[in-house]
């Protein structure tokens, strides 16, 4: 009876990376709040994750631009060629970076021998080069990491591969043999894996400190455990769980400086090496990696914007998918989140809002929106921004950025940022709380972003503030009060019949108008209730907003 006709290697290739990203899905906040080296930041389950959804999207992409050919029929260098630079502009962070040149290694092995079938003796080779290419990728290797790991698992499967009867798998080998097989080297590696990672605080005193093992090791073995699980159609291996760190302080000396910066360059004739002393004079934990055309960059700096002009400066042709992260933040929110204190988990889409003063900040988060502080100015930098659009729990954000000073700075960040980004043009606070109203977490960026575009088109704004300087037709002068609709000055003068103005305009066709008092504002909420217009209900709210005695909105 004829065997079944095995299935595409392109699908089968896509189980595998589909089976480990699952598993480390599965254990994403375990590794995070592993992570004490070099920094405490808590995203090492986040970065790797990120890395590995990039290679499952570009083999999701072969796979329909080939019609799910098999890996021989679309060719053997296409797939190294693209998955590995996919896993390199995926990257994010030391870890994802590594993990990154790990799957590079492995790639760049496994198609180097065409003809041979993946079978022990060609796991073993890929794994000792993962090992190899990583080590080469780091400029000062530290022991007790998933460097470590990954060496002693690939050592350790070159010793069973010596005393197996037949390591080596024929071109015919049917396919299910060949899954079984190479699931069965795989997790001899992964225990050998869990052997070295419970051998790491030994080696870093940084994790004995802490009381924890390395999260990026873990992070690799949980990969590799979820490959054995996608090979044999079951449950991974059973791994041990690991409590997290007792301390959460960055272990590096990173803790001088605020900004994980990660970036692509791309450019022609690219010497990795060239750049590294120019990064290193301003910031560490350096990471350049890649070929001669495209690079990944890693660096913690305190100026994201001189580390791209680095490479500008150098040559380079243009720098791509920026991201950066405040580590500051990170550390603190995971603090936070050991504390019990912490979000809730990764969802589809969030919001970015930036936002000045105390209260509006409590009424942007209420709404379920990440918030930015921008000052007394709402002036926040791109690099700020982008920090901001890292921060949200979620791959794809809107940005509220509540100003029309913000809003270029926003649109680049978007531009640079990983994440799906989407900026809704709101040009006030108030305006960006009635957006943050319709924000639903599951829904889609461009669906929330769809929907506060609904809302802003039926929103009019208004506010009264203290004027700066005297008016030149002589209207007002310094201290009075300054009554907008929509931008335009309807009223000026004391600031009770100003405000009384500017609700008698906002409330013409309006039920209900709310009303944010500011830091200073001259009235109670008493007198500014007796100032509604007949039929008009007020909703007053407390911002702290500086400059703005009351930012009002009426849908």
């Amino acid at each position: 009876m004829p065997s079944p006709r095995p299935e595409p290697s392109l699908v089968r290739f896509r189980a595998a990376v589909e089976g480990a990203l699952a598993h480390l899905e599965s254990r994403r906040a375990e590794i995070n709040d592993l992570n004490v080296f070099p920094v405490a930041d808590g995203d090492t389950g986040d970065n790797m994750a990120l890395t590995l959804r990039a290679c499952l999207d570009e083999v999701d992409r072969l796979a329909q631009a080939e019609d799910e050919h098999t890996i021989d029929e679309i060719g053997r260098d296409e797939i190294v060629d693209t998955v590995a630079r996919a896993a390199l502009l995926g990257a994010r962070g030391n870890s994802g970076v590594i993990l990154s040149q790990l799957i590079r290694g492995a790639a760049e092995e496994l198609i180097s021998r065409p003809g041979e079938l993946v079978d022990p003796v060609l796991i073993g080779a890929a794994m000792a080069r993962s090992a190899q290419r990583a080590y080469a990728s780091v400029r000062a290797p530290a022991e007790g990491t998933m460097l470590t790991v990954m060496r002693d698992m690939a050592t350790s499967v070159a010793s069973e591969l010596a005393h197996m009867p037949e390591p080596r798998l024929a071109a015919e080998a049917d396919p299910a043999v060949q899954n079984r097989l190479i699931a069965d080297v795989l997790e001899r590696a992964v225990a050998a894996g869990e052997a070295s990672l419970r051998r790491g605080p030994d080696l870093l005193p940084a994790l004995r400190e802490a009381g924890v093992v390395d999260a990026g090791g873990y992070g690799v073995i949980v990969i590799l455990a979820g490959v054995v699980a996608a090979l044999r159609g079951d449950a991974a291996p059973a791994l041990e769980h690991h409590a997290p760190a007792r301390i959460s302080h960055p272990e590096h000396s990173s803790e001088t400086f605020r900004w994980c910066t990660n970036f692509a360059v791309v450019g022609r004739d690219l010497d990795a090496n060239a750049f590294v002393p120019a990064l290193e004079a301003i910031g560490d934990s350096v990471l350049v990696v890649g070929d001669r055309s495209t690079l990944k960059v890693h660096v913690h700096t305190d100026d994201p914007e001189r580390a791209f002009a680095v490479f500008l400066d150098g040559g380079a042709d243009a720098v791509l998918r920026s991201d950066v992260a405040d580590m500051h933040e990170q550390v603190a929110s995971r603090a936070a989140r050991l504390a019990g204190d912490g979000l809730a988990g990764p969802q589809r889409s969030g919001a970015l809002a930036v936002v000045s003063g105390p209260g509006l900040r409590d009424l942007f988060a209420s709404l379920g929106a990440h918030v930015l502080d921008g000052g007394p100015t709402l002036n926040p930098s791109t690099h700020e921004l982008l920090a901001g659009i890292h921060e949200v729990p979620a791959e794809q954000v809107v940005v509220l950025p509540n100003s029309p000073n913000v809003r270029m700075a926003a649109e680049r960040a978007a531009e640079l940022a990983e994440k799906d980004v989407v900026v809704v043009a709101t040009r006030s606070q108030q305006a960006g709380l009635a957006a943050a109203v319709v924000l639903v977490p599951w829904r889609t960026a461009a669906e929330n972003a769809a929907a506060m575009e609904d809302v802003l088109a039926a929103l009019r704004t208004g506010g009264v503030a203290p004027a700066a300087r005297a008016d030149a037709a002589g209207r007002f002068a310094v201290g009075d009060a300054v009554g907008f609709v929509d931008e335009e000055i309807l009223a000026w003068g004391e600031a009770e019949p100003t405000l009384g103005a500017v609700l008698e305009a906002l409330g013409a066709d309006a039920e209900l108008v709310t009303v944010i008092a500011g830091a200073g504002a001259p009235l109670d909420d008493a007198r500014i209730e007796a100032l509604a217009p007949d039929g008009v209900e007020l909703e007053l709210s407390d911002g702290g907003q500086p400059g703005w005695w009351w930012l009002l909105s009426a849908e």
